[in-house]
């Protein structure tokens, strides 16, 4: 079993506990100090860095959200010299104000050695072609990927995102072994070299694949198409991006970089931190970064955090693939429902991983409209034969969800494909 840093990822418990005590401590100082909008919360909230001296007190600070980043935009939450600063990252898809995040050399230091950690946990060694297909920019996803095959020493192609046929040519050319993109994206890969019937001219073992909610039963389909074995990586922009947890070779939840970040699990509705195993919000303490160390930020990330022996050897806690969002997750006729569950349903059926969710309201009642692509070979079906997968799924729909839903099944690549992050949801309700 090879560990980027086996000091940390297989030590103690009780020796990260002490690393991440000093550093919390270290972290709340200086921010109260140097960083006015933090110094306000925490009075408001009558706390002062004296009633923080470990990791036990952390449930004394207030929380950060989504809010308070736009809030202090631009450069409302920096807690380090602008001059130190090297680079900025932005969040993608929000309206209004960005969320900007600010990096220095260090924090680009330690965000490579993050992403270096989930390389190797996928098998990735100096030999390896590490093929870079998320977007770069104000986006996370490449130069996170880009910073961590570095490290390793990996040929380190930055093919960014699009330009599909560009992709497969580099990667039947240059014997790309390592595929990092976002999951929608790997299967329209997939589905391309397979038209293209170059799937044995591909040298792909490992994918690493986030920035989107993907099920069990998609990492199935990936691993099965591109013959490669698939782990999940997690990040958030606010907090550094993609490296925060990682997948090992067990495929049984994604180890959270502890040395770094300090997780919690809280009730979305009363911010009360749960026990460890339930589920619910899932918050971050940055303890090492200088430009931006969040404290208690709400990721709105729906899972679970165990702390288990795994067979990897690896000791970091563990987080499960999030089950949903807490803020966009869809409430419809009052359930909730995340749009992972209805993609369990298709692809437990067969049916393709491209697909749209419509959400409305006529009448003053929600409508949940769910539009599937057919495989080519359900395409040759009779019209009887297709308004019957559609009954079918439409129970199975119900039963998983717990309230009904219209499925259209549409003709095979009708539904946009998309090179970054996939288009799941249409929510036309004015609410």
């Amino acid at each position: 079993m090879r560990y980027f840093q086996p000091e940390i990822e297989c030590a103690a418990p009780e020796e990260i506990k002490k690393l991440q005590d000093q550093r919390l401590v270290e972290t709340v100082r200086r921010v109260y100090a140097t960083v006015p909008y933090y110094k306000r919360k925490m009075d408001e909230k009558g706390v002062t860095p004296d009633d923080i001296k470990s990791r036990d007190d952390l449930h004394k600070l207030p929380f950060l959200s989504k809010d308070d980043l736009r809030e202090a935009y631009p450069y409302g939450l920096l807690a380090a010299p602008l001059s130190d600063c090297v680079r900025i990252h932005s969040t993608s898809g929000t309206t209004g104000k960005r969320v900007v995040a600010f990096y220095t050399q260090h924090d680009i230091d330690l965000w490579d050695d993050c992403c270096a950690r989930a390389l190797v946990a996928a098998g990735a060694t100096e030999e390896d072609v590490v093929h870079v297909a998320y977007g770069y920019g104000l986006f996370t996803g490449g130069m996170g990927l880009n910073g961590g095959a570095h490290r390793v020493g990996c040929l380190t192609l930055p093919m960014s995102s699009g330009n599909t046929e560009r992709q497969i040519q580099f990667m039947c050319d240059l014997g790309s072994t390592i595929l990092c993109c976002t999951p929608s994206y790997a299967e329209f890969l997939a589905e391309t070299i397979e038209e293209m019937g170059l799937r044995g001219a591909i040298k792909l073992k490992a994918g690493i694949f986030g920035a989107e909610a993907w099920s069990e039963e998609m990492r199935a389909r990936l691993q099965e198409k591109l013959g490669i074995k698939a782990y999940d990586i997690y990040g958030l922009t606010e907090i550094i991006g993609p490296g925060v947890a990682f997948e090992c070779s067990e495929q049984s939840g994604m180890h959270i970089n502890e040395d770094h970040f300090i997780p919690e699990i809280i009730d979305p509705n009363t911010g009360e931190v749960l026990p460890e195993g339930e589920k619910g919000e899932l918050v971050f303490t940055c303890i090492t970064k200088e430009a931006f160390p969040l404290l208690r930020y709400r990721t709105r990330d729906i899972c679970v955090l165990k702390r288990e022996k795994c067979a990897c050897g690896r000791t970091l806690l563990k987080m499960a693939k999030p089950m949903g969002r807490s803020d966009d997750m869809l409430i419809i006729r009052g359930v909730n429902v995340f749009p992972s569950q209805i993609e369990t349903v298709l692809i437990g059926c067969g049916f393709s991983g491209n697909y749209q969710i419509v959400v409305d309201r006529v009448r003053h009642t929600d409508t949940l409209e769910v539009l599937v692509e057919l495989t080519p070979e359900m395409f040759s079906d009779t019209v009887k034969k297709i308004e019957h997968r559609e009954k079918e799924l439409a129970e199975k729909l119900k039963s998983m969800l717990g309230i009904s839903a219209k499925v259209t099944l549409v003709a095979p690549k009708s539904i946009a494909r998309s090179e970054g992050k996939a288009v799941r949801v249409i929510d036309k309700r004015k609410i």
